[in-house]
């Protein structure tokens, strides 16, 4: 199928609506993208026209969305683009969505910290038989370690 894929770069404009579907969770916001220029003659940087977009994210991604975004904070959101027409009030309208496939904070307005997800209760991965080796007797790490932990 050809999708198309936009990245946008701007600030979430609406706190993230987070709600269970039967097709899974979903997270919602309205993220808003303003042109910036930079005039040449000055120097000075002016604001552009902003565009908003309506940004949906399924599953884990609106889940830990929801858990991490608030309003006003900076990200860079990729996604296919959907635009879709409705009347509302007789006039007709055109909306612009995108469903966000990954979606992060703007590392160059601020810092973040990771966290990783436990996944869901998973049964430990057994390794393979014939891929375990035997330690040898005397390993130069553990000896090194224990060296530096009995160190007075």
């Amino acid at each position: 199928m050809n999708d198309t894929t936009v990245t946008l770069v701007g600030n979430v404009a609406t706190a993230v609506e987070y709600r269970e579907t039967a097709g899974g969770g979903v997270a919602r916001f309205r993220f808003a993208v303003t042109a910036r220029r930079r005039d040449r003659e000055t120097g000075l940087w002016s604001d552009g026209n902003t565009s908003f977009y309506t940004v949906s994210a399924w599953r884990s991604l609106g889940a830990n969305l929801a858990a991490s975004v608030s309003v006003g904070e900076p990200l860079v959101v990729h996604g296919r683009l959907k635009v879709r027409e409705d009347e509302r009030d007789g006039q007709r309208k055109t909306f612009v969505d995108v469903d966000a496939l990954a979606v992060g904070h703007d590392l160059t307005r601020g810092t973040a910290a990771f966290r990783r997800v436990a996944k869901a209760e998973q049964p430990p991965r057994a390794e393979p038989e014939s891929t375990l080796v035997p330690a040898p007797e005397e390993d130069p790490w553990t000896e090194a370690t224990k060296r530096l932990v009995t160190a007075p």
